[in-house]
């Protein structure tokens, strides 16, 4: 993809956006993944060189959410290790994928995690599963190899677990941002090993994935719960509209 000044400012205004609405919710990959196809990367190049944002937009928000004095570190770290090993597998999974292929995943992921999220965006059985911690790992075991394979969307589904584990949106969105960074890490590092992710391109992405997760965590946290609530909701439904309105 030839860079030129309306691509490279293109690709940081969609690593700001998305990094906003990955920290508060969840799906900003559902934007910039699109856009990479659309400027021309292959789909497996597109889904390597989204991690370096995402990494980027989620080191800079475990940094603002433990500066605020929210994140919790143990019971992050016990989730995020399972899912750093779903995620190793993810990712060979999806080495295996052809274009084309992934093009007909992203778009089925895309239009099942909508649906799903809007019957159930944050999870309702608050604390559901605060007792049984290896059910938690168990599960976050199976995101990892979600996040690994894809990425977008994978938000959600920490959040709603996070929920599930008895954390609020606010604790659960800081816990969130770990668990995405160790996995998406680990993956970024095996696409890069494979030579499938495009730095030029990454380089405006995670500006401005910077920039917007610092953005996002100072909304979660000085506005609180329902206006994650709120967010979240909203995030939902415009990417319903937009898969049904491209």
């Amino acid at each position: 993809m030839p860079s030129t000044l309306w691509t490279d400012l293109l690709l940081g205004a969609a690593g700001f956006v998305s990094s906003v609405i990955n920290v508060i919710a969840g799906g900003g990959s559902f934007l910039t993944l699109p856009i990479l196809i659309f400027l021309g990367l292959p789909a497996t190049d597109a889904n390597a060189t989204n991690r370096v944002g995402v990494v980027v937009q989620n080191v800079g928000a475990v940094w603002a959410f433990h500066r605020h004095r929210v994140l919790d570190w143990r019971g992050g770290l016990g989730m995020a290790v399972p899912a750093m090993l779903g995620a190793g597998f993810g990712t060979w999974l999806a080495l295996l994928v052809g274009d084309r292929d992934f093009r007909r995943i992203l778009a089925v992921a895309m239009l099942a995690l909508t649906l799903w999220t809007l019957v159930d965006p944050t999870g309702r059985a608050t604390g559901a599963l605060r007792d049984r911690p290896w059910t938690v790992r168990g599960a976050f075991l199976l995101v990892g190899v979600y996040s690994g394979f894809l990425q977008a969307g994978v938000g959600f589904l920490v959040l709603a677990l996070t929920t599930l584990a008895g954390l609020d949106l606010v604790r659960g969105n800081a816990v969130k941002v770990l668990t995405i960074l160790l996995p998406t890490a680990l993956s970024l590092a095996i696409f890069s090993w494979t030579g499938h992710v495009r730095w030029l391109d990454a380089v405006w992405l995670s500006v401005g994935s910077l920039l917007g997760s610092l953005v996002g965590v100072r909304l979660t946290v000085l506005r609180g719960h329902r206006f994650v609530r709120t967010v979240v909701t909203v995030t939902i439904v415009v990417l319903a509209v937009r898969l049904w309105f491209p």
